[in-house]
């Protein structure tokens, strides 16, 4: 399956067609590095469904963690409706995923992270999806963010007030992420012809909803069914603390480029860049004092001004410099 091994794919990794008798409706491929204490949690959330599981296949995809053992909890949780495949090695997110999606049987694939969760109903929501709208080849609900505890902590506004194909989705997509992992599903198909997560750590997954956007229709649905969490020892929170996370969407922007309209490619850029700016330099506040990491807000804030300068971003350039020369902490 994998053959040149490159961690980090500079290309879209080939996905091999399949052909099976009998394949399920929906394949959920679970993958996981070093979240033991919430695959349990993952695993319960689609085992509990109330669904035609006989329509599902539930895979953990194991990329060689060593904070616990996965294959006798999917063994003990999965009770035999959910089977095992460790790496041989550690081969990294990009090529976990790569796995998942070759060895998903299913017509649609649903990757879900093995830290995040799905709420009851999901998969009636994107059955009606893809039973309504046959033209999509991604189906997605919204979803809500969630912390280390489970608890939910905000959303963002729905995209359209009933179930529908998105309208002008690549021009809106273009210019920011807008769909997490756990809520997405997207035809196997699709990715026997694009091909697989590559180039970057963090955002992989907007270059692939744009990439997929260039050529296939959207549906969506306003019922928060997906359940994303955010803590301090992923690999988003990692990019943050490394200022990676910038240098990966800048990135991400040249590649997605050639995906846009020439004669739109200045606008989306300036879009991309000044949204993903202000976010960044929100997380910045988020690194000085929910990390307690003064140096690396400092890092952070001043290349999120470098990618883009702007008033939001000097606004808390200075936020952050002034904190910093005055050694400011919480009280």
């Amino acid at each position: 399956m994998l053959h040149t091994f490159e961690r980090t794919p500079s290309n879209p990794p080939r996905i091999a067609p399949i052909e099976l008798e009998n394949r399920p409706l929906i394949s959920v491929m679970i993958p996981t590095y070093n979240c033991y204490k919430y695959v349990e949690r993952t695993l319960l959330s689609v085992l509990s469904q109330d669904f035609d599981m006989d329509l599902v296949q539930i895979e953990v995809v194991d990329d060689c963690s060593t904070d616990g053992n996965i294959g006798e909890l999917v063994r003990r949780v999965g009770k035999g409706k959910v089977t095992f495949y460790r790496q041989l090695k550690n081969v990294g997110s990009l090529r976990n995923f790569e796995t998942c999606i070759n060895r998903a049987q299913g017509h649609w694939v649903h990757i879900l992270h093995g830290d995040d969760k799905i709420k009851q109903g999901f998969y009636q929501e994107i059955k009606s999806l893809i039973d309504n709208f046959p033209q999509a080849s991604a189906v997605f609900t919204d979803y809500i963010y969630m912390n280390e505890a489970d608890a939910e902590m905000y959303a963002l506004p729905p995209l359209l007030p009933e179930p529908g194909i998105l309208p002008n989705w690549l021009d809106r997509i273009s210019q920011g992420q807008r769909i997490q992992p756990p809520a997405i599903l997207v035809k196997r198909a699709v990715y026997e012809d694009l091909g697989s997560f590559f180039a970057v750590h963090y955002g992989e997954d907007w270059e692939m909803w744009v990439r997929i956007a260039s050529k296939y229709a959207f549906a969506y649905s306003p019922t928060y069914l997906a359940l994303y969490r955010i803590h301090t020892t992923n690999i988003t929170s990692n990019s943050f603390l490394s200022a990676q996370a910038i240098a990966d969407i800048i990135k991400v922007v040249n590649i997605i480029e050639k995906y846009w309209p020439e004669d739109k490619k200045k606008q989306y850029r300036n879009r991309a860049l000044r949204n993903f700016s202000e976010y960044f330099a929100k997380i910045s506040d988020k690194i000085y004092h929910d990390y307690q990491n003064p140096k690396a807000a400092y890092k952070h804030v001043w290349k999120t001004f470098q990618m883009h300068p702007n008033k939001v971003t000097l606004k808390y350039l200075m936020k952050i410099y002034f904190k910093r020369l005055i050694r400011y902490k919480q009280p």
